[in-house]
């Protein structure tokens, strides 16, 4: 019997004897074991590390996603089972897609991704997805020149914007002068991926019918002038929810407890609102829940945060698209009901407006984009000088194609936030705070 062309991979690779797992298992544990997996304990999800003793990373954000989106699969195995198994729902495959869907953002969070982006302005761009499938396809060093190799569908579940930044991106009459301090609000990325990594993303889309791929790919027009995709597989619609969910509801705890949100503002804002959608039975729970979430015992809190990311969970459905597609995994979604849609879409609007919009986070993130530009700066005046010796014999490889910029954003682009603090201050300051040198890392 053949196998099914989703479970194929770049490079076929013998199985180890005795081997039992499952694709998906196996390529769950190649995202575990990667360096850039690791790599997400120490850069920022909302709250810079440092700003307190009590904040999430890109790396326990990813594994609360994980758990939020196993037990969506859970929920919808559960109230939906034919159709489930005809999609092949499989719960090891959604923890893989939660766990890596991450590991391509670069330090300092978005600020960090539009930085690079400006950067990277006349060498095709930077975006954190774009990143995340180069790291998966190409970069991270499970294997010589395929990355973590991981299956069709595992890849296809992480592709949340099936498009090339070439045809996404809008179009500039004319691209400003480099400026030391240029507006970088200017310069926020549309989402897709790499031209470079187009034979990839082709090989990716080959079961695929034409009138699918067309279909898939297709975009739309965005108010910031960019262009955007409007579809993506059934397994990516709840890697995307866990996402959501996680982010607006978990890291709102962070702000609650460290004090940035009150709750007077949150009862306004968000409480008040979701108790006028009638939703249930999460409106009528919204007074309790504020009360226990603003509480000063913490058992309180976290009984509140789980009630909400239940309500989420137990709410989500799986529903036919409006668009004709050939591909079970593309014609359905996860989706939240158009309500508590709403709903969630509060939550994370506060979360962005109070937390990641604040005076502190601000200012955090202007600092972090000054330094990566720094950083991007010094390597492209004298990549032979500066790089390390693994990322300089990449970038004079690629310099053969004339694609030596983006090694350099490759390789800050996987810098932690504290690696990168270090290397600007032994660049850039007569003396590390520690006097001592750094070694450099794969990529």
């Amino acid at each position: 019997m053949s196998q099914s062309p989703w479970l194929t991979r770049l490079h076929t690779q013998p199985e180890r004897q005795g081997d039992q797992r499952s694709s998906f298992q196996r390529d769950k544990a190649r995202i575990l074991h990667s360096a850039a997996f690791r790599r997400l304990q120490a850069k920022t999800q909302v709250l810079g590390v440092g700003m307190n003793d009590f904040h999430r990373t890109r790396l326990t954000h990813s594994l609360e996603a994980a758990q939020i989106g196993t037990g969506i699969a859970s929920q919808l195995q559960q109230k939906f089972p034919q159709l489930a198994a005809r999609l092949e729902l499989n719960d090891n495959l959604i923890e893989a897609l939660c766990l890596a869907h991450d590991i391509g953002h670069p330090p300092f969070g978005h600020g960090g991704e539009v930085a690079l982006n400006y950067m990277m302005r006349e060498h095709g761009g930077f975006e954190g997805n774009g990143q995340t499938f180069r790291i998966l396809t190409k970069l991270e060093l499970y294997t010589a020149d395929a990355g973590m190799n991981l299956c069709r569908r595992t890849l296809l579940g992480l592709v949340k914007y099936p498009g090339l930044l070439s045809l996404l991106q809008k179009n500039r009459e004319a691209t400003p002068a480099f400026s030391a301090s240029p507006n970088l609000s200017n310069w926020i990325p549309a989402k897709g991926l790499f031209d470079d990594d187009k034979a990839v993303f082709d090989w990716l889309l080959q079961p695929l019918s034409d009138s699918d791929k067309v279909l898939f790919t297709a975009t739309e027009q965005q108010d910031d002038g960019h262009r955007r995709t409007r579809y993506k597989s059934f397994d990516c619609s709840i890697m995307e929810l866990a996402d959501d969910i996680a982010y607006s509801i978990h890291d709102l705890e962070d702000a609650i407890v460290t004090g940035i949100v009150n709750p007077d503002e949150f009862t306004r804002l968000v409480s008040d609102p979701i108790r006028a959608l009638q939703l249930t039975p999460l409106s009528m729970q919204m007074r309790d829940l504020t009360s226990k979430l603003f509480s000063d015992l913490h058992y309180d809190r976290k009984d509140a945060i789980g009630a909400l990311v239940n309500g989420f969970i137990t709410a989500i459905e799986i529903a036919r698209l409006d668009a004709d597609f050939e591909a079970p995994l593309l014609q359905y979604n996860a989706v939240l009901p158009k309500d508590f849609a709403k709903a969630l879409s509060l939550f994370k609007q506060f979360v962005y407006t109070r937390v990641i919009q604040s005076h502190e986070v601000q200012i955090l993130e202007f600092k972090g984009q000054q330094l990566v530009m720094a950083l991007f700066s010094a390597f492209a005046s004298d990549p032979l000088r500066l790089l390390p010796d693994n990322t300089r014999a990449r970038w004079l490889n690629a310099q053969k194609h004339r694609q030596g910029m983006r090694i350099i954003a490759d390789y800050i682009a996987g810098m932690t936030d504290e690696f990168a603090s270090r290397l600007y201050n032994q660049l850039f300051l007569p003396k590390t705070a520690s006097g001592q040198t750094m070694s450099g890392f794969q990529y």
